[in-house]
């Protein structure tokens, strides 16, 4: 019984096989992680001291900011690579990859460039808020970001992978960047005493020594006719890719500015208190989006092979699979709803008391989130996101406006700043749907076919 409901499950198109084998390892990989996640975190605060932490934390998240400085390239490569494959075309495919590579790597030369020469003006212990140990701040800061430099590059072969259909090993790639971490942050624990440096320099290389044996591996192997290489390096692609690739960058951008607004808005009208109150609730429903992020995640690139190859029929049976998933999830959310106050009282218990209105528009805007994301990633997939990058940029524009309206004019508090995301979200919940039947449908005209 066991067998035939093993074989049931993975039979079907080849294309779909492939998506519920990434999403099972996906799912594997990510409890892991998880794992990983609650082991290191009291690791590294025993080791550090919980300032020390924090500021790692807030070098990381800044340095992080500079990911966006591939202006899109990443999803650029990663549509015309999976295109140029679906077509057969592995010349193409190898020229898109060879030129990625190459404009990155001058984008890292120049960020270094610039870093090196700001770097002497900048007042760290300010930056950081710290007048401890600056000059090791310094020094770390220095080398975290010269080694960012370098895992700016080699990180594009997560790209490829994903292209590739195969999420999964860029999910391990990350998995044993973690357990690595831990390792080895467990091994400063007992040879060396608290020093942000050692950790600081332990982490940045290896996250960029993983990704780069992985790169020897993948273009020794399986990738090797796509390895990047000098004579296939065409800057005339640049600008197909760049094409797309700006256009992702900006509704990425726009979706951050969303993002990291809203805990400082809450900071600054209501306190910071009221922030933690909300990150709870949100972490708590973001759960659900976490798990549906990973069973769509896959079709992207199975969408822009497919949609190559005019293969709507997959397109619309995949779809339909990932709607009725969502009921599920929708289901879930609601149980989650139902028993929130005891899942809060059990993970928190009376160290914050959230309210169960805010838990309500947090349900609502996880169910409306998840069902973009079913049509997301096959527009995202077949390079039809014109609409949503205005969509994208028009939220951005009144997200912060509405959600001050709401917390303060209307005393709607934390969750005011919610119900304006909520609000916002909306008018892609209702143009997407109805720009996937058109496209699948060959109805798609002007605006909605761009």
């Amino acid at each position: 019984m066991i067998r035939n409901l093993f074989n049931s499950f993975f039979s079907g198109h080849e294309r779909t096989i492939r998506a519920k084998k990434n999403i099972i390892g996906s799912f594997l990989l990510k409890g892991i992680s998880i794992i990983i996640s609650l082991l290191l975190v009291p690791l590294t605060i025993d080791y550090l001291n919980p300032t020390k932490y924090g500021i790692w934390l807030t070098l990381s998240s800044v340095i992080g900011w500079f990911v966006f400085f591939d202006i899109g390239l990443g999803n650029g490569l990663r549509n015309k690579f999976a295109i140029a494959k679906a077509e057969g075309n592995d010349l193409l495919a190898k020229v898109f990859v060879s030129t990625t590579y190459a404009i990155i790597t001058l984008i890292a030369v120049g960020l270094f460039v610039v870093f090196f020469i700001v770097n002497q003006f900048l007042d760290w212990g300010l930056i950081l808020n710290t007048s401890n140990e600056v000059r090791e701040i310094e020094q770390l800061v220095f080398i975290v970001f010269s080694v960012f430099c370098f895992q700016f590059i080699i990180k594009l072969i997560n790209v490829v992978f994903i292209a590739d259909q195969r999420p999964v090993i860029s999910s391990l790639i990350n998995t044993l960047g973690s357990l690595f971490s831990l390792i080895v942050v467990f091994i400063l624990t007992k040879t060396t005493h608290g020093s942000l440096l050692y950790l600081g320099a332990s982490f940045s290389l290896i996250n960029l020594i993983i990704p780069f044996l992985a790169s020897i591996w993948a273009f020794n192997g399986r990738y090797k006719s796509y390895s990047p290489s000098f004579k296939n390096i065409d800057f005339s692609k640049a600008k197909e890719l760049l094409n797309l690739g700006v256009r992702f960058f900006i509704t990425q951008v726009a979706a951050i500015i969303v993002a990291a607004t809203d805990n400082i808005i809450i900071s600054q009208l209501i306190g910071n208190e009221d922030v933690a109150v909300y990150n709870v609730s949100y972490k708590y429903f973001g759960v659900m989006n976490m798990v549906f992020t990973i069973i769509t995640a896959p079709y992207w690139s199975a969408y822009t092979e497919a949609y190559t190859k005019n293969d709507m029929e997959w397109v619309k049976q995949a779809t339909l699979k990932i709607i009725k998933l969502w009921f599920i999830v929708i289901i879930g959310i609601i149980i989650m709803l139902l028993f929130s106050n005891n899942a809060y009282q059990l993970w928190i218990g009376d160290r914050l008391a959230i309210p169960f209105n805010l838990s309500i528009v947090m349900a609502l805007w996880v169910i409306v989130s998840t069902s973009t994301m079913i049509f997301a990633n096959f527009l995202a997939g077949v390079n039809k996101i014109q609409l949503s990058l205005y969509h994208a940029i028009f939220v951005s524009i009144i997200n912060i406006p509405l959600s001050i309206y709401f917390a303060k004019n209307l005393a709607m508090g934390s969750t005011g700043v919610i119900l304006a995301t909520l609000i916002g979200i909306i008018p892609r919940a209702i143009f997407q749907p109805i720009q996937y039947w058109k496209i699948v449908n060959g109805k798609a005209k002007g605006i909605w076919n761009k």
